[in-house]
């Protein structure tokens, strides 16, 4: 085959190729290369706004009605989602209300927030209000006499008295509540005291109403407990206590016991476990004598101390009298 057949077949080759390819573009003129299909049929990714299509009128309404609402102030509730707009600099975010912990004393759960209009607050955890219709009837029987329990009418009425929530550091040194009865005479005074205490970090085992001892004195001297309202008589006498007007308060009284002297010298020892407490020249925890802050701090307020008595001894006790009429 010579140069020019040769040169013929090529030219009339190319000549197929073109022909052929015209042909084939034009039977596929609406198709679309693979690219160009990922491109339009492409999933977005989570989260991302697709911008290829716009929903219709009936995909909008379908949405709307799936729980979703718009409140006046245009805020967005959806379920429990929230969306609210945000406050300006000029809006005050309030604080959380702070959250009341229910306390765990008697006295405080009985009388609860009853006596709130007439609550005489002197800081905080200490004040003093009048005892609730609940916390009397907790107290009648016990440490206030039922109706026809005693041969006449008590001398002391239930408005003559006055719950008195304090706050006190415990024998592991950890501050904790507090709660007596007293006279309203000496309330003040009794809040006072126990605030300093407690700011000294002066620690009383246990502080509660002596009706959580069923008015037992002796087993609440035992489990060394500080009270002072107890409508009783004098131990060892036919008269009243001054425990029985609010007007005595016994302190830690199992390291500062009661004692009375027999003729022939013999000590009686109340309460008797209190025994090893009773030489009071002996160095031990929670004694009290006049360098101690809780004999000081009741002798500033114009109480008398039991530990100064003569023919006996009550080392836990502080007594005041009413206060003179005008």
């Amino acid at each position: 085959m010579n140069k020019n057949s040769i040169y013929g077949m090529v030219i009339l080759l190319a000549a197929i190729v073109v022909i052929a390819g015209g042909l084939a573009r034009l039977s596929s003129r609406n198709s679309l290369n693979l690219i160009e299909y990922m491109e339009q049929n492409a999933t977005p990714a989570p989260g991302s706004e697709s911008t290829a299509a716009v929903p219709s009128d009936d995909a909008t309404q379908s949405e709307d009605n799936t729980g979703s609402d718009m409140s006046a102030g245009g805020s967005t509730l959806s379920g429990s989602n929230t969306t609210s707009p945000m406050p300006s600099e000029s809006t005050p975010v309030p604080s959380p209300a702070p959250t009341a912990i229910p306390s765990s004393l008697t006295g405080a759960s009985l009388n609860g927030d009853t006596q709130l209009e007439e609550r005489i607050e002197l800081a905080d955890g200490f004040y003093y209000e009048p005892i609730s219709e609940k916390l009397r009837r907790y107290m009648t029987g016990v440490s206030y006499p039922a109706d026809g329990e005693t041969a006449e009418s008590p001398k002391i009425t239930f408005e003559e008295l006055r719950y008195l929530h304090i706050l006190h550091y415990d024998f592991n040194g950890s501050p904790t509540e507090g709660e007596l009865i007293c006279n309203e005479s000496i309330a003040k005074d009794l809040g006072e005291i126990f605030y300093e205490l407690y700011r000294n970090e002066y620690q009383l085992e246990r502080v509660l109403l002596i009706d959580e001892y069923d008015g037992d004195d002796n087993a609440s001297m035992e489990d060394n407990n500080t009270s002072c309202f107890n409508y009783r008589l004098a131990v060892g006498g036919n008269g009243l206590s001054k425990h029985a007007y609010g007007l005595a308060v016994d302190i830690n009284p199992l390291y500062n016991p009661y004692i009375t002297y027999g003729p022939d010298g013999s000590e009686n020892i109340l309460p008797a476990c209190a025994q090893p407490y009773a030489n009071r020249s002996s160095a031990f925890p929670y004694k009290i004598d006049s360098e101690d802050l809780c004999y000081k701090l009741f002798i500033q307020h114009g109480f008398t101390w039991g530990g100064n008595w003569n023919n006996s001894k009550d080392y836990q006790h502080f007594q005041k009298s009413l206060p003179s009429a005008p």
